[in-house]
């Protein structure tokens, strides 16, 4: 790929339900007009990036989402790879996307997955969005893992879940929204919240590298939520908008730029 083929890049991070701080963040750096001209997500990243590549303002995307619950695109099933499998969640993506394929985007896509297989961080660029993007978003154990082409993939989170580096060398300025930083609230003392606790450490950790590499870095914190809240997408917009906006004005008062000097990137 081309060194510095594009102006800007955003790398989105997983998040799963936070994913909609994403559509807040982005909608506070378009007022900045700042702009993606591609797109690197993984998960909940990747499933905010398909609706804008696909030609929809960030505030209007919640309202594909407006209505449904959880249990509206997921299915429970007896367990034996996964508790809930993700057709209708395919579905629900083939219904309201007009791109069928990454490929016939408006913006450029690239969407991190996991090979379960192979052990290996896949970038898809071409082919089924719907397939892709329910590949990426599939958090292992409470989701079954999804095969494409034969191959068995999960949440591309597992080892790059703020996709940075994917899109580093082939753009000008990165913008990277980490809804899932690494921090350490309150916990409950028994064995599901510790288990919860140490599988979202190391979810997360593989973001510290990642995060040195961009130009500006937007993390809204405090985005407490369960994973099946979808009525609380609004609220959620609301934070990642909030915090970005006041990054992005307190950054340009202070040094009339939201850009991280270029001899301080690593």
């Amino acid at each position: 790929m081309e060194s510095n083929q594009y102006p800007v890049g955003f790398a989105l991070s997983g998040g799963f339900i936070k994913g909609f701080a994403h559509l807040g963040a982005m909608q506070a750096l378009m007022e900045y007009n700042i702009k993606p001209d591609v797109i690197s997500g993984v998960s909940a990243g990747a499933l905010v990036g398909a609706f804008y590549a696909d030609g929809n303002e960030p505030y209007r995307i919640l309202d594909y989402f407006a209505g449904h619950k959880f249990q509206d695109l997921t299915k429970l099933v007896i367990p034996k790879v996964g508790l809930f499998v993700l057709d209708e969640f395919i579905d629900f993506l083939r219904s309201n996307l007009k791109a069928r394929t990454i490929e016939e985007l408006k913006t450029p896509l690239i969407v991190t997955a996991t090979d379960l297989d192979n052990g290996r961080s896949v970038q898809f660029t071409t082919g089924s969005i719907a397939e892709r993007i329910a590949a990426s978003c599939c958090m292992p154990v409470l989701f079954s893992p999804v095969k494409i082409d034969g191959v068995h993939y999960v949440d591309g989170g597992l080892f790059m879940n703020l996709p940075v580096s994917v899109i580093r060398r082939m753009c000008r300025k990165v913008v990277g929204i980490n809804v899932s930083p690494l921090t350490a609230d309150e916990y409950k003392m028994n064995i599901v919240s510790i288990a919860l606790r140490s599988y979202n450490f190391m979810f997360r950790a593989n973001t510290i590298a990642e995060r040195r590499k961009v130009d500006l870095l937007i993390e809204p914190y405090h985005l407490d939520y369960s994973n099946t809240e979808l009525e609380k997408a609004e609220e959620i917009f609301e934070k990642g908008y909030n915090v970005a906006y006041t990054l992005l004005d307190r950054l340009m008062h202070e040094k009339g730029s939201v850009w991280k000097e270029l001899k301080m990137r690593k």
